[in-house]
């Protein structure tokens, strides 16, 4: 038997057949990876805060609203920064009227979760810098997540009619202004405070 020499054609036909069953082979792999990526992507995107309904929006926005009312009571006395000090009194107005209308609106104030305890906990036992930081770094993220969450609200409540409905479409139109303007001015404190 004549064994066959190896030319740089044969080498080249022989590393693309394999390469091309190694290809074959790795399909079902990358499939497998490509699904795990988007089931992780769309995980990471079912975290962000959604409300169907009218009651469901009013629920989720109280407690928030609550925290914010307590920590800005705090931050109006604890509050080193100037313009940390400020906020407070433009937060703790707005959640004030905010709460109010809620409440109004027959709202439940619910027990504050251990997310929230522990940022209120935090607010109580810093001081200086810290508390400033530590406020309005908890002022941000509470006001992203109203923010999204009202525009998530008014998306999906679009077009409903019921008076309930209405009266809490006008309430997160109203909202999302401000949670808006209250996200920009979180970011230029934390800017001026060095983070």
């Amino acid at each position: 038997m004549k064994s066959i020499e190896p030319t740089p054609r044969r080498d080249f036909v022989k590393r693309s057949i394999v390469g091309t069953l190694s290809l074959r082979a790795g399909i079902p792999l990358l499939a497998s990876l490509l699904t795990s990526l988007t089931t992780e992507a769309s995980s990471l995107l079912d975290d962000s805060p959604t409300a169907a309904t009218e009651k469901e929006f009013r629920q989720k926005v109280i407690g928030p609203a609550e925290l914010s009312l307590v920590t800005s009571q705090i931050a109006l006395s604890k509050a080193a920064n100037t313009y940390a000090k400020e906020f407070a009194g433009f937060e703790l107005e707005e959640a004030k009227a905010v709460t109010s209308v809620l409440k109004d609106l027959g709202t439940p104030v619910p027990a504050m979760d251990a997310k929230a305890q522990a940022t209120l906990t935090k607010i109580k036992t810093t001081t200086g810098a810290a508390f400033d930081k530590a406020y309005i770094e908890a002022q941000l993220e509470n006001h992203e997540f109203l923010r999204d969450l009202a525009q998530d609200y008014l998306t999906k409540s679009m077009g409903k009619t019921s008076p309930a409905e209405s009266q809490t479409r006008h309430l997160a139109t109203l909202a999302l202004a401000v949670f808006k303007e209250h996200v920009a001015l979180t970011k230029q404190i934390l800017g001026q405070l060095g983070s």
